[in-house]
């Protein structure tokens, strides 16, 4: 099951900046478009926690 293109319209990165993601439903990823950090989606939830968000400013490597 793929995530509901109305959820993707309206997530964003819980930075300060709040910019839009981008999402790869193979590697089961959002995608920062600002800052560059990834957010993994476990069983279909976006898990949008800037500490367990990887690569990226600020981010976990």
């Amino acid at each position: 099951m793929a995530l509901d293109p109305q959820l993707l319209e309206i997530l964003a990165c819980p930075d300060t900046h709040h910019a839009p993601l981008d999402y790869d439903p193979d590697a089961q990823t959002l995608t920062c478009t600002e800052c560059g950090r990834i957010f993994e989606v476990r069983d279909d939830v976006p898990v949008l926690l800037l500490d367990e968000a990887r690569g990226g400013s600020g981010g976990q490597a």
